[in-house]
């Protein structure tokens, strides 16, 4: 069965970065969409940013130039730099994938990321 295992997550101070990563298995990266979404206490899941199997990425509009997503096909990963981290940014942090040759949406379990101000 189709899994994504999200990594990287942690305790940092305001300022700092981390590098989150999915891994997934029984999945193509390079076909797929990758959704980095986000999800604080008491609010919404929200989406963070995306890459399409063609390279186009989408930001929200808040982590605009300072997180960036990658994929890395051989390894079937996509990463999520985050850096100049905010309080704001902590959350859960979880990836979605959606393959082209399937309808339907894989998620992972999520990873914790607290910033400490």
């Amino acid at each position: 069965q189709v899994q994504l295992v999200e990594s990287g997550g942690g305790l940092v101070q305001a300022g700092g970065s981390l590098r989150l990563s999915c891994a997934g298995s029984r999945i193509i990266f390079s076909v797929s969409t990758i959704g980095w979404y986000r999800q604080a206490p008491g609010k919404k899941r929200e989406l963070v940013a995306q890459l399409t199997s063609g390279g186009t990425t989408e930001y929200l509009e808040s982590v605009k130039g300072r997180f960036t997503i990658s994929r890395d096909n051989a390894k079937n990963t996509v990463y999520l730099q985050m850096d100049s981290l905010q309080s704001e940014d902590t959350a859960v942090y979880y990836c979605k994938a959606t393959p082209q040759y399937v309808v339907r949406d894989y998620w992972g379990q999520g990873t914790q990321v607290t910033v400490s101000s």
